[in-house]
């Protein structure tokens, strides 16, 4: 696979870089090694202050950055600062927060103490997806880092320049080689680094196959793995939601970063009877948005992540509409160069079509019509997928209920699924297991140790 920048605005493109050989990627996994020699043992306070140094340039240089993002995968400019932004703010939780939640923890025991110590292991090797380029990679390195570990990072093969510009940021904050390594590596070298003796966690963000894959290789070689996968988000709406909010919300959960993140608003779910009012303004809502340069503030609809994304979602569509689904609006490539998709939706979906079970990666909107809460919980229910829902209700007790019976690892209560630092993110069933962010986030690459003093 070519390691290369193609602008998805125009499908030219920019920029190449090379693999690295067999000897140079051997060279960086032992410079991680000898790295996390003395990582290991430096104070979590200092670990800190190089978490600090990189929040700092991100937010210097977020326009900068930023424009990488919108050139490489096409995201909306002002989505891409928001995106640096946000990814700033994750070093600096773990700057500020790591003390805590590595201090020892006393256990209550009938004589004598006890407590756990949180160890660092050794180098993390991440597998990280080109829809959020600098939010995937600050979700696994400023927890690891934090906790004493080193990163190796084999980023997207289309966002190679974001990739390298995360690896200068650590450069240029200071960081001895090895703590942080970019790897300029195919897919087909992850298998082997999963063998090796001196990588210790494996965690991956992407889709299903690539999940499975990671897993069969961490199992094989006794390793613990993280896996955040796909989604199909449901997106309830009761009949007391504040409607005008649940609207407004489902467009952006539904259409931003053009529909390409895994806990996007995939499956609206619409108590019957204020359904139909709710599809008309969300059609009114949708329809019309400017479509253009995803650089210019303007563009209210960018490009897919690239020309393969935009045929995919494509051949979804067209195969559901065949299946019987009905195309409320869209349904078609925008006419222009560049990987472009019409803001769609979809409805009167059934099992056994392909949008009601797959991951639609893209601006369509499967529209459900239900006719009371129950069904609502069935439906959400009733996916392959588990990773994050949204409930809306005026009624915060009944939305809680509801939530509780939603079988995904995280469900919102009137806003779409989002992420903040402070939060765990993560899921169940297909869409993976562990979690990244808050205290949980430090935790799933370390050594919890217990250490025991004998009362007798």
């Amino acid at each position: 696979m070519a390691i290369e920048t193609i602008n998805p605005y125009t499908n030219k493109s920019v920029k190449k870089f090379d693999e690295l050989s067999d000897a140079a990627l051997e060279n960086k996994i032992a410079q991680a090694e000898k790295a996390f020699g003395t990582w290991k043992t430096t104070p979590v306070k200092s670990r800190a202050e190089l978490l600090h140094k990189v929040a700092a340039l991100m937010l210097k240089k977020k326009e900068q950055l930023a424009g990488l993002i919108t050139l490489e995968m096409g995201k909306l400019i002002a989505q891409s600062v928001g995106e640096i932004e946000l990814s700033a703010s994750i070093f600096e939780y773990y700057a500020k927060n790591a003390e805590k939640f590595l201090a020892d923890k006393p256990l209550e025991v009938e004589e004598g103490s006890a407590f756990i110590r949180y160890s660092p292991i050794g180098i993390v090797l991440g597998v990280e997806p080109w829809n959020y380029p600098f939010y995937q990679i600050a979700r696994i390195a400023a927890p690891n880092i934090a906790a004493g570990n080193v990163i190796v990072i084999k980023h997207a093969s289309s966002v190679p320049q974001c990739a390298q510009a995360i690896q200068e940021l650590f450069d240029e904050a200071g960081a001895t080689a090895g703590i942080y390594t970019n790897l300029f590596i195919s897919s087909k070298k992850v298998a082997g680094l999963a063998a090796d003796t001196r990588i210790k966690g494996l965690s991956l963000t992407g889709s299903e196959e690539a999940g499975a894959s990671l897993a069969e290789a961490s199992g094989k070689n006794l390793k613990k793995s993280v896996l955040e996968l796909g989604g199909s988000d449901p997106f309830i709406v009761l009949e007391d939601a504040d409607l005008e909010k649940a609207v407004a919300m489902a467009v952006e959960g539904r259409m931003g970063n053009m529909g390409q993140a895994c806990t996007a608003a995939k499956r609206i779910i619409v108590v019957e009877e204020i359904a139909d009012t709710f599809l008309e303004k969300f059609k009114q809502q949708i329809t019309g948005l400017k479509v253009g340069d995803p650089a210019d503030k303007t563009t209210q609809v960018g490009p897919l992540s690239s020309e393969g994304a935009a045929q995919h979602l494509d051949e979804q569509v067209q195969k559901s509409i065949k299946e019987g689904a009905t195309l409320v609006m869209g349904g078609k490539r925008i006419d222009r160069e560049g990987a472009f998709y019409e803001p769609s939706i979809l409805t009167d979906l059934k099992p056994g079509m392909t949008a009601y079970h797959e991951e639609l990666f893209g601006p369509v909107a499967s529209f459900y019509r239900v006719k009371n809460e129950e069904e609502a919980i069935k439906l959400a229910n009733d996916s392959p997928f588990g990773l994050g829902g949204a409930v809306f209700s005026k009624n915060i007790d009944r939305a809680k209920k509801i939530a509780d019976q939603i079988d995904t690892g995280m469900v919102y209560i009137n806003e779409p699924t989002t992420s903040q630092p402070d939060l765990p993110f993560g899921g169940t069933k297909r869409s993976g297991y562990g979690r990244e962010l808050s205290g949980l986030g430090i935790e799933e690459f370390v050594n919890k140790k217990l250490i025991r003093v004998s009362g007798k």
